[in-house]
């Protein structure tokens, strides 16, 4: 073991009183006293590391300073995708911040110009709620929550995915509340208080589940802090504080039961901190030696009053090690790095040191399979990540609403597997690992294995392109999307309890990438089985993942809303659960059909005919479809075959004519054949509806949830609600809208509500508007409002960019915030305001116009926040109104509570805060406030 005291890691003398690695180990935060605020510093971990680094002048040792906090900062916390940092202080608020790309290094205030910002991090977001000091803050496993505990005595759970909202306030403790931990599996939150008790509340409803006195009856409030920790496996809490005959210990809670039966003896005073190590160990095979199988083990650091700090082994009776008098004063905060080989701890006396061990002092990190199979014997599923997607979606269901924002969110964030399929504990560690720096050759090999592949008329094999995209987040990650995305919306599963991406640059370390958490030393310490799974049984699973089996789709396009005109076999379009843009660049025109086709002007080109073809047209359900024409000849007619499998289950029909195109999703099979009659079946082989006739040759066709769409070579379009059997959209022509004689349809979609879009190859695009039964421009790439509108300032920092809706696959790039307006800087102010208001309108109407919740509230917010930014009253106070609609009923009123099943108070209510954001706008604030509080307690 190695100790280094960094005497540059310092806040001028001042107390130190948090301490947090970052996911990816380059660089670490500290927070605590400033000059005359609180301060949050963020520092470079390679000169800790590397002497050599230490000693070169070129190399920063501080990345970042971050005065904002009013008053002294007692916790700071990664989130654990490593893109937020959160802080709470003495202020009574909770921080969260993001770094800022692309701007240079800046000087402190106040300081002499040697002290520069290398990187800047910004507050994106100031939590407010709390009314005393804020002790401690944690982000949930997947950084669901974040979580903020206070001398206020309550804890308040905030949606990190969507700040400032709240989700709830945990109110019980009677004392000032001073440490926080998460269960890593994502079932408990647990919290430690001056009260002398620990309490434990589950996540899926926010109750309490057990509150534990015994041990902590004879403490008193001496500590600052009392950090608490939960074990990797999810199956041992350690409190901080606890006494036994008079003597400080760490006290063990385990799971099963919640019993205390062991504890951590022989700090002299009482311990302020505990963390455990992120990994998860097995003893060290001497070299040469037959490996003995031995029995896994978990790592732990424990700090005290004392000053020293202690690492315990559960394989060992006795610490591994002690280090006395590390500091002159408290031990405040422990942090681990991810390979669990080293250790940051801070202290009241305004220092830091760190620990680095050997594998032959700690043991060898568990693989990822090994964590999977102990954690398959603990919760009978192999992924702990499992049962919180349960917990997660039963929270959210009980508002339907919140269904549609997560969906976003997910998608951007989240690369987990969906509960419990054993399939992907394969697949899940590999594709993650590109997060990882994994080879680029490895990356190749994981995408061969997901490549549809097709077959050409004449035999040759075609394969289905994938898209590789960047996600530009400030952190470069590469997202994968395959084109039959199985690769659920990335979960940011590196959870404080599971590795985080990169190793600690230097040391070799398996970096695992889903979240497997194993138990301890099964010989000495007993494990629960049953109660766990029993509680998240499989079918509970099963409903819950039904009702959530939309938000589980992702369109394969540039995750930024890339123009994708994908370049594919011709005329098959591929469908996926999500509207997908095709291009349909067909050149040959169609066979002459079977029967004579009555006169139109074909102005559409039209698919040609193959001997067989294959596609996948839903990713869960996992449903393919397979076509094989002129299977055989039966009095004088050829007969086509279809073949459809859904999850394994597989189905087939003939049909009396070649098939041109096919096209399906989870709920509907629509195939087009050359004799011009369309047929549609359930993905379970009944058919739906009887064959129809179309006047012309279908140019492409789509299905999208239980919508059919037809366009045809004729120009004219169809939609049909196969559940209702009703026609959304009846053959409308396109001639309307086919202005100019080289225009032809270059992509078409059908959104998940059934909206019919049509991209032209003149750069705009059409919806057709079922209810008011008129073609509406939804976007246009040759649109000077487009480059001219600047509103940049106003996009949220922490919502995922809505790049799947159908709104922003048709914009696609050209959507960039001000591209034109940052050179038309000599734009007088009111013509630009003018130009970014009118193009924001646009923006709502087309998401109103494509039924597409999620980019309606996107869009409303921008829109929001520019007209506070602009201070635009006016326009703000009818837009409130609108939201807050009628006080009272009346038979006259026309007005809606919702907006495409978003409810307009509760958007009232996200826009709230940032209405309170311009000071001139107090009074409008104030009284929409009210209001909505009146009518809540109504």
């Amino acid at each position: 073991m190695k100790l280094l005291k960094p005497s540059w890691v310092s806040h001028n003398g001042k107390p130190i009183f948090s301490v947090d690695i970052h996911p990816d180990g380059t660089k670490f935060a500290t927070g605590g006293q400033g000059e005359d605020s609180g301060k949050v510093m963020i520092w470079n971990m390679a000169p800790v590391l590397r002497e050599e680094d230490e000693k070169n002048e070129n190399i920063p040792k501080m990345l970042c300073q971050m005065d904002n906090h009013l008053a002294c900062v007692n916790c700071v916390r990664w989130s654990n995708n490593g893109l937020y940092l959160a802080s709470g202080g003495d202020d009574k608020l909770v921080m969260v911040w993001k770094r800022a790309a692309f701007i240079g290094p800046s000087t402190v205030f106040g300081s002499s110009s040697k002290l520069a910002n290398v990187e800047q991090w910004r507050c994106v977001t100031i939590l407010r709620n709390h009314t005393g000091d804020v002790m401690d803050v944690a982000w949930s496993p997947h950084d669901v929550w974040l979580a903020s505990c206070s001398v206020d005595n309550t804890i308040v759970i905030w949606n990190a995915r969507k700040f400032p909202e709240m989700v709830t306030c945990l109110r019980g403790h009677t004392g000032l509340v001073k440490g926080l931990t998460w269960d890593p599996v994502g079932k408990y939150i647990a919290s430690q208080a001056d009260d002398h008790s620990l309490k434990v509340w589950r996540t899926m409803d926010w109750q309490l589940e057990t509150n534990i006195t015994k041990p902590f009856s004879e403490c008193g409030g001496t500590t600052h802090v009392l950090r608490l920790s939960w074990s990797p496996d999810g199956q041992y809490l350690v409190s901080a504080h606890a006494m036994n005959n008079s003597g400080p210990t760490a006290q063990i809670v385990e799971r099963d039961g919640w019993k205390t039966n062991m504890d951590f003896v022989g700090h002299r005073k009482a311990v302020t901190v505990v963390k455990f190590n992120p990994k998860i160990f097995k003893k060290k095979q001497k070299n040469g030696g037959s490996p003995k199988p031995s029995c896994p083990y978990c790592c732990c650091a424990v700090g005290s009053k004392d000053r020293s700090l202690s690492v315990w082994l559960t394989s060992l009776k006795r610490p591994l090690v002690v280090i006395h008098d590390l500091f002159d004063k408290s031990i405040m905060d422990i942090s681990w790095t991810l390979t669990g080989l080293g250790i940051l701890v801070c202290s009241m006396d305004g220092t830091v040191a760190y620990l680095d061990f050997s594998l032959d002092e700690l043991g060898d990190p568990l693989n990822e399979e090994e964590k999977n199979t102990i954690h398959q014997n603990i919760y009978g599923k192999s992924l702990a990540i499992t049962s919180t997607e349960a917990q997660l979606s039963t929270t959210i269901i009980e508002n339907p609403e919140m269904l549609k924002y997560q969906q976003e969110r997910q998608n951007a964030a989240q690369a987990g597997s969906g509960p419990g399929g054993a399939g992907l504990e394969s697949t899940a560690p590999k594709l993650n690992s590109v997060m990882n720096g994994e080879s680029l050759e490895d990356i190749r090999k994981n995408l061969l294995k997901k490549q549809v592949e097709t077959r050409t008329a004449d035999g040759r094999r075609r394969i289905t392109p994938l898209c590789i995209a960047q996600l530009d987040t400030g952190v470069k990650q590469s997202l994968l999307l395959t084109s039959a995305s199985k690769i659920e919306p990335m979960k940011a599963l590196d959870s404080r309890f599971t590795e985080r991406s990169k190793a600690t640059p230097g040391v070799t370390a398996v970096i695992s990438s889903t979240a497997g958490l194993t138990p301890l030393d099964r010989l000495k310490w007993r494990t629960s089985n049953k109660e766990e799974t029993s509680s998240d049984s499989e079918d509970k699973m099963a409903a819950i993942n039904k009702n959530l089996s939309f938000t589980k789709r992702k369109a394969d396009l540039l995750m930024d809303g890339g123009e994708v005109v994908e370049k594919r076999k011709k005329g098959r379009p591929r469908k996926d659960k999500m509207a997908t843009p095709i291009s349909q660049p067909f050149t040959q025109p169609s066979r002459a059909a079977a029967t004579p086709a009555p006169v139109a002007a074909l102005k559409l080109p039209t698919p040609s005919i193959q001997k067989a073809f294959s596609l996948q047209v839903s990713m869960e359900p996992s449903v393919f479809l397979e076509v094989e024409n002129d299977v055989s000849v039966v009095a004088g007619s050829k007969l086509s075959q279809l073949r459809c499998s859904r999850d394994g289950r597989e189905w087939d029909t003939l049909l009396p004519s070649s098939v041109v195109t096919a096209a399906g999703s989870s709920d509907v099979i629509a195939v087009a054949c050359e004799d011009r009659m369309l047929s549609v079946f359930s993905s379970c082989g009944r058919r739906l509806l009887p064959a129809i006739q179309l006047a012309t040759p279908m140019s492409a066709l789509h299905c999208s949830s239980h919508f059919v769409m037809a366009l045809t070579a004729g120009a004219r379009l169809s939609v049909w609600d196969v559940q209702k059997q009703t026609a959304l959209v009846k053959n409308e022509s396109l001639l309307t809208i086919m202005s100019g004689a080289d225009t032809t349809v270059s992509q078409s979609l059908l959104t998940q509500q059934g909206v019919p879009v049509i991209g032209l190859s003149s750069g705009k695009s059409y919806c057709f508007n079922s209810s008011l039964e008129t073609w509406t421009l939804i976007a246009d790439k040759g649109d000077s409002l487009v480059q001219c509108a600047d509103f940049r300032s106003c996009l949220p920092s922490h919502d995922a960019p809505v790049s799947s809706g159908p709104l922003a696959v048709m914009q696609g790039r050209n959507l960039n915030a001000g591209r034109l307006a940052s050179r038309l800087s000599s734009t007088p102010h009111h013509l630009q305001q003018s130009m970014t208001l009118a193009f924001l309108e646009n923006q709502l109407a087309a998401a109103l116009t494509l039924l597409s919740a999620q980019e309606y509230r996107y869009w409303l917010l921008i829109y929001a926040r520019f007209l506070v930014n602009e201070g635009s009253e006016y326009r703000l106070r009818e837009l409130c109104k609108e939201l807050l609609g009628p006080v009272h009923k009346s038979a006259a009123t026309a007005w809606e509570p919702t907006t495409l099943g978003l409810r307009k108070r509760e958007l009232l209510r996200e826009l709230l805060p940032v209405i309170g954001q311009n000071l001139r706008f107090q009074r409008l604030f104030t009284e929409y406030q009210e209001q909505l509080e009146l009518l809540r307690n109504k």
